[in-house]
């Protein structure tokens, strides 16, 4: 087997749609021995800022000198970015190795038990990976869409964070706060420590309620631990000390508290990792910059993946704030399940919105667009007016992080810059 046949077979498990429950996880662990145990690992959970939390971490442990391995999703550029070493693409060939062990298991799978999808069959590979063929002094592994029932609900954390709770796949998570925050909080087992900077009072509660059921620590942004800005940097205080001199990588006001999120939690781990350090915490945090998040491709163009209500919003606070008096131009496509109508009405406070669709099982037709916005047939057309664009104007493209993918692969190869 080649590198293009494994991830060939990878993708073919999407037809087996999304199934939450842990009961193929567990068989096919068992079969491969359970590596998940050999895990020293944080879980990352949560709505928004998942992805930038395991970002910051990856950077502030391996700028202390551990070797470190990340599971996300989704990938922006290259398939193998879902699972990293010290911020690095899984090597080919190890994917190949892990590809061939566990195919076999995954297609034994007892039929009472159902089909194995593409989302579990990643998880188990990184499992495999980490926890066997490639251990990692710690890994930092973001949960998919659940908690509770999600493929990654598999080993023991040694922390777990959660920057945020939103409004998002609820036809499987739960239509309130509330019930998407039981599922999610679902992960915490026995003791472990819980750190996050959920807002919601619904959420927080539900947060708040599974942790005491199962004797779990629980440190909150803004209660026990705190950002605050100088004049060009952030200090960070908690109970136990105060971090000043602070830059990030990741701008606006939500990255802080993402940031602050993975200052606590390097702190809570300092005895199990002695070498991390003051310097590693402001190093990892000053070169965090995340793919497709925030992202300035050109001095005038941004790209970020806000693909539900409450990350449009914070994009939109980051727009208002930083770049005043700019003439802002936005391009706009989302997928079929997200709240689109109330999504472009947050946009539309920044300047010219238009919409476009997408190469993508399951994008949302130009026809499907609310009426307001003006439709371009694709993203090409309308980059093509940035190349030559006044340096006045402002540009920026956003909506789904599948779109955002493929935008960002076109501006790389297109832009004379």
């Amino acid at each position: 087997m080649n590198y293009q046949e494994a991830l060939t077979w990878i993708h073919s498990r999407l037809k087996f749609g999304i199934k939450p429950g842990i009961e193929r996880m567990t068989w096919m662990l068992d079969q491969l021995g359970n590596p998940q145990k050999n895990l020293r690992a944080i879980h990352v959970v949560g709505t928004n800022g998942k992805g930038s939390v395991v970002n910051n971490l990856q950077h502030i442990f391996t700028a202390a000198g551990y070797h470190i391995g990340t599971f996300t999703s989704p990938y922006i550029v290259d398939f193998r970015e879902r699972i990293s070493l010290d911020g690095q693409l899984m090597p080919e060939e190890d994917l190949v190795a892990c590809v061939e062990l566990v195919k076999p298991i995954v297609e034994s799978l007892p039929a009472d038990l159902e089909a194995a999808t593409e989302f579990e069959t990643i998880s188990l590979i990184m499992f495999l990976y980490f926890g066997r063929l490639h251990l990692v002094d710690l890994a930092v592994i973001e949960a998919g869409m659940g908690g509770r029932d999600d493929s990654t609900n598999l080993f023991q954390a040694l922390a777990v964070v959660c920057p945020s709770i939103g409004l998002d796949h609820q036809a499987v998570l739960g239509q309130t706060y509330g019930q998407i925050a039981q599922n999610k909080a679902g992960v915490l087992k026995a003791g472990e420590p819980l750190v996050m900077a959920v807002q919601q009072e619904k959420a927080r509660q539900a947060f708040l309620e599974h942790a005491q059921a199962v004797g779990s620590p629980v440190y909150e942004w803004q209660k026990d631990f705190e950002m605050s800005p100088s004049q060009n940097d952030w200090t960070f205080r908690n109970s136990r000390t105060s971090l000043t001199d602070l830059r990030l990588a990741m701008p606006g006001q939500h990255q802080v508290a993402n940031a602050a999120l993975a200052i606590e939690t390097a702190l809570l781990l300092k005895d199990r990792c002695p070498e991390l350090s003051e310097a590693a915490i402001r190093q990892g945090l000053a070169t965090a910059k995340w793919q497709g998040r925030t992202e300035l491709l050109q001095p005038n163009l941004m790209i970020d993946g806000a693909h539900n209500n409450e990350s449009v919003q914070a994009l939109v606070d980051l727009i208002q704030n930083d770049y005043k008096g700019r003439k802002v131009h936005i391009l706009f496509a989302a997928i079929d399940t997200k709240p689109v109508v109330s999504m472009l009405e947050k946009l539309a406070k920044l300047g010219q919105v238009q919409v476009t669709t997408f190469p993508y099982h399951n994008s949302l037709a130009l026809d499907d667009y609310p009426e307001p916005y003006q439709r371009m047939a694709d993203f090409e057309t309308w980059l093509a007016q940035v190349y030559k664009a006044d340096s006045a104007d402002f540009y920026l493209i956003t909506g789904s992080l599948y779109f955002i993918s493929q935008v960002r692969k076109e501006l790389l190869k297109n832009s004379p810059q």
